[in-house]
Order: C-alpha cells, then sequence, then structure tokens
C-alpha cells in the first residue's frame, strides 16, 4: 500500500500549503483530496510534486506491505510454481 502521510511533513516543513498548490500552482484540489485518502495518483502527479517542493519522491510516499494482499500473491506463487 502506498502511504502519502510523508507529503503533508514535506509540504509543512517546505512551508507550502494546500491553498498555495491549488490557487498558486494550479495543482488539482480533487488529487489533493485522492492523496489525502491514500487512494491512487499517477506517477505524473508525483512528479509535479516533486518538482514544486523540491524533493524525492521518498519525501512524498512510502510502500506499507499490506500483509492480506501479500498472502493472496504468496498464494498465486504456489498456483503457477513448475513441479
Amino acid at each position: 500500500m502506498i502511504i502519502y502521510d510523508r507529503l503533508w511533513k514535506t509540504m509543512k516543513k517546505k512551508g507550502m500549503t494546500q491553498y498555495r498548490l491549488i490557487n498558486y500552482y494550479k495543482f488539482s484540489a480533487g488529487q489533493l483530496g485522492r492523496l489525502r485518502k491514500n487512494a491512487y495518483v499517477s506517477t505524473h502527479t508525483i512528479d509535479v510534486l516533486c518538482t514544486i517542493l523540491e524533493c524525492s519522491v521518498e519525501d512524498i510516499l512510502e510502500f506499507r506491505m499490506d500483509e492480506a494482499k501479500k498472502e493472496v500473491w504468496k498464494g498465486r506463487d504456489r498456483e503457477v510454481s513448475p513441479k
């Protein structure tokens, strides 16, 4: 699962507000909503944020293993393993 908690910390550290992103940089309020909900956003959106904030991807997002999904994928490995 991709988590965007780091984005809000980076924005605070850099003095960037959501208002400024929307009104000065014309960043989509809908995309900010998706980021708040840890929903899917495109790599283009991540690229734009990294450019605006002058930071790396690691300053915006983090991957956390979803154990339930991990188990599903493990089960699929067993299904396709050569015998």
